[in-house]
């Protein structure tokens, strides 16, 4: 019994580690205080488990260790947002596997006329409910991380007629999972789990395809929620209290942050997962604008000269050029010349959850000047210069308006500052595929290069005129 504290140890890390991830300056030590607690936990199970085969424990951590060394050294960070995804996808599937293997193995199970319902109802509802989530989770992740690569994944069908499909297929899944549960026969409940693990899986794959990719964040948390439930839900089939606990405690964050991020778009729910917002078409008025003012790397030069204070707002695009370093080069150039600089951060900026918070952190931009949408509208009437680098929806003051795909949605007021400048390689629209009224504006400039181009000629511009 001595070693069931290390679950509680383990647990306290976990509580820990998240409760750190929570802020800015110590998501540092969040990841840490995780890292010991999942050693500490892989641990504990070693210790546990009786009969367990160390070498062959050993042998799989070594090799998922390599594994996932080598993605996370070759992966740059504009993919990480499919990098979640795909983690995401193989924590539901790793937790699905769990469940199909205890009912194989189960030697119980193989006793003829011993059905799952015989065995507790606890494991008769955890067990099907396991593999249902981590098939929806495996599949429904990967279809969005096709989505955040860019690729073309559309519905085959349209309107009501999807829903139709959904609904079928989750009530052959909830068919397949009774049958499982009260087969009595061996080889009639490994046929029931393999079609359940299928119909899950096709499930998972069309229940991710309307969504658009404008509400690609809030799926990918939502995914991350459906992994830690599918994880409580596989510690119910072997008896792991660990796993309940870690596996709650995932899927109750990633939940609470879904909400975050829908409150952020001023959409529910339901409307992000049936919306498909941004997935149908561009609008067609997206390059039909009328007064467009261009101006040139040394122009901005000029005005940032002048400029008491400047707010950068950072999206996508910085994150596909690359220019974070660069980013913080020149606000560092201007904190020198006397200027206050500061970054404003939209909750659903970039294409996963706290997209940019990573970004800019990687380049070493101080904590104390990344600033949240609450905090910092405000300061944009009193701001002389805004510079946005690759964003687009976060800032379209057509989410003031009342109808339209993104109406309601709150947004950084950056259209209220003196001077706001638009580092963008063309007047394509953002993932919601519409109009941005910011660019005609008589106080915005557009400088139409790669935001790593333009920004790198800016500090060049500076230099020179220090």
């Amino acid at each position: 019994m001595g070693y069931y504290y290390l679950y509680l140890l383990a647990t306290l890390l976990f509580v820990f580690g998240i409760k750190r991830l929570t802020n800015i300056k110590t998501c540092q030590q969040g990841n840490r205080l995780s890292e010991i607690a999942m050693t500490i936990a892989i641990l504990a199970v070693l210790l546990i488990t009786a009969g367990i085969s160390w070498l062959v424990v050993i042998a799989g951590i070594l090799v998922g260790s390599a594994i996932g060394l080598v993605i996370a050294k070759r992966t740059p960070t504009t993919q990480m947002p499919e990098m979640v995804a795909a983690l995401n996808g193989f924590g539901g599937v790793s937790s699905a596997l769990v469940a199909m293997a205890y009912l194989l193995i189960d030697p119980l199970l193989k006793i003829d006329g011993t059905s799952l319902a015989d065995s507790g109802i606890v494991n008769a509802i955890s067990t099907p409910a396991t593999v249902i989530i981590g098939m929806v989770t495996l599949t429904g992740s990967f279809v969005a991380y096709f989505k955040l690569s860019g690729k073309k994944v559309a519905h085959p069908l349209k309107g009501v007629q999807r829903h139709y499909l959904h609904g079928c297929l989750g009530l052959v899944a909830i068919g397949m999972g009774t049958w499982m549960v009260l087969t009595g026969n061996h080889t009639g409940m490994t046929v029931a789990v393999i079609l359940l693990a299928i119909v899950s899986a096709a499930l998972g794959v069309f229940l991710v395809m309307p969504i658009g990719g404008a509400d690609m964040p809030v799926v990918v948390s939502l995914l991350n929620s459906y992994s830690g439930v599918a994880g409580a839900a596989a510690g119910f089939v072997i008896g792991n209290p660990l796993l309940i606990v870690v596996g709650a405690l995932v899927g109750t964050s990633g939940l609470i942050l879904t909400q975050i991020m829908c409150k952020a778009m001023n959409r529910s729910l339901g409307n992000v997962l049936l919306g498909g917002m941004g997935e149908e078409s561009v609008a067609k008025d997206a390059k039909d604008y009328k007064s467009i003012k261009s101006t040139s790397p040394e122009e901005c030069a000029m005005l940032l000269e002048g400029a008491s204070s400047v707010i950068f707002v950072p999206g996508y695009g910085l994150a596909v050029a690359q220019a974070q370093h660069i980013v913080r080069d020149l606000g560092d150039l201007l904190i020198k010349r006397g200027c206050n600089v500061r970054y404003a951060i939209h909750p659903v900026a970039g294409r996963m959850p706290g997209h940019m918070n990573v970004l800019l952190a990687e380049s070493d931009v101080p904590y104390d000047q990344l600033w949240e949408m609450d905090r910092i509208n405000s300061d944009f009437k009193s701001t002389d210069v805004v510079i946005i680098v690759g964003a687009n929806d976060v800032v379209n003051p057509a989410a003031r308006e009342a109808t339209g795909p993104i109406a309601g949605m709150p947004i950084l007021d950056v259209d209220q500052a003196r001077t706001v400048i638009v580092i963008k390689r063309s007047l394509a629209p953002g993932y919601a595929g519409i109009k941005n009224p910011l660019f005609e504006m008589d106080n915005c400039l557009m400088v139409f290069l790669d935001a790593k181009e333009a920004l790198e000629a800016i500090v060049k511009e500076v230099k020179e005129l220090s």
